[in-house]
């Protein structure tokens, strides 16, 4: 069984889960490709996706990933400022091959990240970089990939509008489902 060390960023988002990870000690790290995932935990567009019981620790996986590890909670150094998780891998299983994400699973995962930074990128740097990676929607995204640009974009306006932030939103508020 291999460690694995949570930073405290990642921490975060794990306590906010739904999911009392903590009071479980177990967690599970999902490997997808459906991008919705990513833009919608960052955006808070949707944080709700089909589950399916982990294999060998008290906590659940997502139905559709390609593959998950599941981790159990090692040792917890609690600090206000940055706590410190030591994970033990306790199993993992593919489901299907990680081909690579294509260009406009990419540029979202991009745009995730953006959104996640909007709060310190100055207003031109985002503009940017989000004329760059429209390109790759406009030219290969599917229809989840469309969804989860959606998302990223209402967020942006969200942003410069001053409205609530990602983790208080009404997940209905999306467009395209």
């Amino acid at each position: 069984m291999s460690a694995v060390s949570i930073p405290a960023a990642i921490a975060g988002v794990l306590a906010q889960c739904e999911d009392p990870w903590l009071a479980t000690r177990a967690a599970v790290i999902n490997f997808t490709t459906d991008v919705r995932v990513f833009a919608g935990c960052v955006t808070g567009y949707s944080r709700d996706w089909p589950t399916l019981a982990a294999t060998r620790v008290n906590s659940v996986r997502l139905a559709d990933s390609l593959a998950h590890t599941e981790l159990e909670l090692e040792t917890l150094q609690d600090d206000p400022q940055r706590p410190v998780l030591r994970m033990k891998s306790m199993h993992g299983e593919t489901h299907a091959p990680f081909a690579g994400f294509n260009r406009a699973q990419a540029a979202v995962v991009e745009g995730a990240i953006l959104v996640s930074r909007l709060f310190m990128l100055p207003a031109e740097k985002v503009d940017h970089e989000v004329a760059y990676l429209q390109i790759a929607i406009d030219k290969t995204a599917g229809e989840r990939e469309h969804i989860a640009w959606d998302w990223i974009m209402a967020a942006i306006a969200r942003h410069r509008a001053g409205a609530a932030p990602s983790h208080e939103l009404d997940t209905a508020a999306s467009g395209r489902r």
